[in-house]
């Protein structure tokens, strides 16, 4: 112990020479930090590299490339495991009694002719080493060979690696080997190729410091398809890289992400994934198994999806939908447009640029009711379709045409005068025919000397007179958007100036916009229609007129009752050369005309029939679906009558143990033309929670109905 109470920590036995004493020792100074006291740690790139570098091969239609391993088109033959161990059983038996016959003599000695011409006769001694190894090696070497053939026989090789140690452990997947530095996307070879080296540099570093995201990664490839077509110089797109690296050629909302995600997306091939193709017979073996994601060459077509309540219509095809062109939205390839009832679950409105919401006075954003054009026979075309475009089987003089004669006669005079298109109460007024709106209409046309405009005036009043004007039809459908809880809305170019209103027009999907339009929830059914028809008809009318379509748009129909029309279908059939699709969905094919439903599974693309559909619907998607050569086995048994009495008393013994008279099996095999999907199948054969989707992207490419667990 020392003199202050503590032992030596040499032990007790402490060494009599007295050390010299030196300088105190001093602490070693810790690192600097690499940042500062309580900032969080730098992100790591690797996830967003691995992500890069994750091979996409090309793959069927509606086949969730990432990662995706690409299958036979055809099943391989698969033994049942029964068959596949008698199999090997009985040919052990045979390769032992071939050895048995063989080394018993029972076959002759030819066998071991080769053995007696390899040894010298000078070995032929007795307890001669020499021989007895080359004796033993050439009945190994026999055995060896007459194992391998009966192996081969009976499938061991099979055995094994189906119930063997090859099957007990699940290898993980090989480590990819690291891309060249020429074929890695996270250097940006095609930027480096134009002589961006710099840009380059920028990008992959913030790539490998954990900066960039999917969205980015997308938005700059896309702004660099600019550059690479030509419509914006190189020297921009460098300085903007320089100077912002992975936040450069930002959205116009300044957005990188989304508030939250929900499904699984890929910005590298636009996909978001849907669900898992079920491991059924009915689906070919190449899906089986493999995810099932749709993207903009699927979208171009158009969708469809039919089924009833809670099948998953909203959550598990429009929700994801809607994320995934939003996300495009933010790397400036798509304009995206969801319509639903307030609540519905379409995402947050943090996720969108544009929310309009129809009836709520706090909305920030209207609708125009004439999709911002100028020209009143376009305005009156688009509202004609709107009001009464549901009228599939109208009286004389009630249908679209007239009515868009009737509207245009009253806006076109209207607009003259007072440089603007007329209001929901003052449209209402002049529909009704009141003399007092006609009368001042009429002076003002007068007083500014629009004689043509005069003579529209004209007609519309000599055809109030008539009992069949349809001008009684379009006011009563106008008065659906003339109550309190709408005052506030449907404001045109000009009309309100006090800045308290934003108007919102789709001539804006020019731009990449999200926008989201919240139809009133309860109470305005009829007038939730109306709108829903007047958005469908205004996308049609506005995409179709884009000059620059490389953006793609799309608009999501969140229940599209009595939305289906004869222009509506025309509409959806222009879509796909203007590179913009629609998704629709219905709770039941009731909700869309009877000479209607062919002609709108006939025009879209992609079809999806949801679980709990309803027979009558499901004989429509059958018959859209078609038929399919198939192999139909028929299996007959034919009772063995036996003639001699041993056959009689065996048959007898055989009946009572058995309980069955003897049989014969006897097997046709033929191949026969059925439906692909039966009606009764897709009312009572589908499982909960799944859905049978078509495919059919831009390019004509298709996939027969697949059966997709939307769970999965």
């Amino acid at each position: 112990m020392d003199g202050d109470g503590t032992q030596d920590a040499r032990g007790t036995h402490a060494s009599p020479v007295p050390r010299p004493a030196g300088p105190p020792e001093v602490p070693p100074v810790p690192p600097r930090p690499a940042r500062a006291p309580g900032m969080p740690p730098l992100p790591d790139g690797s996830a967003f590299l691995t992500w890069l570098r994750t091979p996409r091969p090309e793959a069927l239609p509606g086949v969730w490339r990432f990662g995706h391993r690409p299958r036979p088109e055809e099943e391989p033959e698969r033994i049942p495991g029964r068959q596949l161990f008698s199999g090997a059983l009985i040919a052990f038996l045979v390769g032992w009694l071939i050895w048995s016959l063989l080394w018993n003599g029972y076959l002759g000695g030819w066998w071991l002719l080769p053995l007696y011409a390899m040894i010298p006769d000078s070995w032929v001694e007795p307890h001669s080493f020499a021989a007895v190894v080359v004796v033993y090696a050439y009945y190994v070497l026999i055995a060896g060979l007459l194992m391998v053939g009966v192996g081969r026989l009976g499938r061991w090789g099979e055995i094994w690696r189906r119930y063997g140690p090859p099957a007990w452990r699940r290898t993980p997947r090989a480590a990819e080997r690291p891309p060249a530095p020429e074929d890695d996307p996270a250097t940006w070879p095609a930027l480096r190729a134009a002589g961006a080296t710099d840009a380059a540099d920028r990008l992959a570093a913030d790539a490998r410091a954990g900066l960039m995201r999917d969205v980015d990664h997308a938005r700059i490839t896309r702004a660099w398809q600019g550059v690479h077509s030509g419509r914006h110089p190189l020297e921009t797109f460098t300085g903007t890289v320089l100077s912002h690296g992975a936040a450069a050629c930002p959205h116009p909302s300044g957005a990188r992400d989304l508030p939250a995600r929900q499904a699984r997306h890929d910005l590298v091939t636009g996909q978001v994934r849907l669900g898992t193709a079920a491991d059924d017979a009915r689906n070919p073996y190449a899906y089986r198994g493999a995810g099932l994601a749709l993207g903009p060459e699927l979208l171009g077509t158009s969708l469809v999806a039919v089924g009833p309540a809670g099948s998953g219509k909203t959550g598990a095809v429009v929700r994801p939908l809607a994320e995934s062109l939003c996300l495009h939205a933010l790397a400036g390839r798509a304009a995206v447009v969801v319509v639903g009832a307030a609540g519905v679950g379409a995402g947050p409105a943090d996720a969108y640029d544009v929310v309009v919401r129809i009836g709520n006075p706090d909305s920030v954003y209207d609708l125009d009711l004439y999709g911002g054009t100028t020209d009143p026979d376009e305005a009156a075309a688009v509202l004609a379709e709107a009001l009464v475009g549901d009228l599939a089987d109208p009286h004389p003089g009630n249908d679209s045409r007239r009515a868009t004669t009737v509207l245009a006669q009253l806006l076109g005079p209207f607009r003259a005068v007072h440089g603007r298109f007329p209001s929901v109460p003052e449209l209402r007024g002049l529909l009704d025919g009141s003399p007092g709106p006609l009368a001042e209409l009429r002076r003002g046309l007068t007083e500014t000397g629009q004689e043509s405009l005069l003579r529209e005036l004209d007609a519309r009043e000599r055809q109030l007179a008539h009992p069949g004007d349809v001008g009684g039809v379009l006011a009563d459908r106008v008065a659906l958007l003339d109550r309190p809880a709408f005052a506030t809305f449907f404001k045109s170019e000009g009309f309100d100036t006090s800045g308290q209103s934003r108007p919102f027009t789709l001539k804006a999907l020019d731009h990449p916009v999200r926008v989201r339009v919240d139809l009133p929830a309860r109470g305005h059914a009829d007038a939730s229609r109306v709108l829903a028809r007047l958005v469908l008809a205004q996308f049609t009318a506005s995409v179709t007129e884009r000059e620059d379509r490389s953006l793609f748009a799309c608009l999501l129909l969140d229940d599209a009752t009595g939305v289906i029309t004869p222009e509506a279908v025309r509409g959806i059939q222009r879509l796909r050369s203007a590179n913009a699709g629609a998704v629709l969905t219905l709770r039941t094919l009731d909700d869309v005309a009877r000479p209607l439903r062919g002609p709108l599974l006939g025009t879209v693309g992609c079809r999806m029939a949801l679980a709990g559909l309803t027979p009558w619907d499901g004989q429509d998607f059958a018959e859209v679906w078609g038929k399919e050569w198939t192999e139909a086995r028929d299996v007959t048994d034919r009772q063995i009558i036996a003639e001699s009495p041993a056959g009689k008393a065996w048959h007898a013994v055989r009946r009572a143990i058995t309980g069955k008279a003897p049989t014969a099996r006897a097997v046709t095999v033929r191949q026969v033309e059925r439906e692909r999907w039966s009606a009764s199948e897709l009312a009572h054969a589908m499982p909960a929670g799944h859905a049978v989707l078509s495919l059919t992207d831009v390019r004509g490419e298709h996939a027969p109905p697949l059966l997709v667990d939307l769970r999965g």
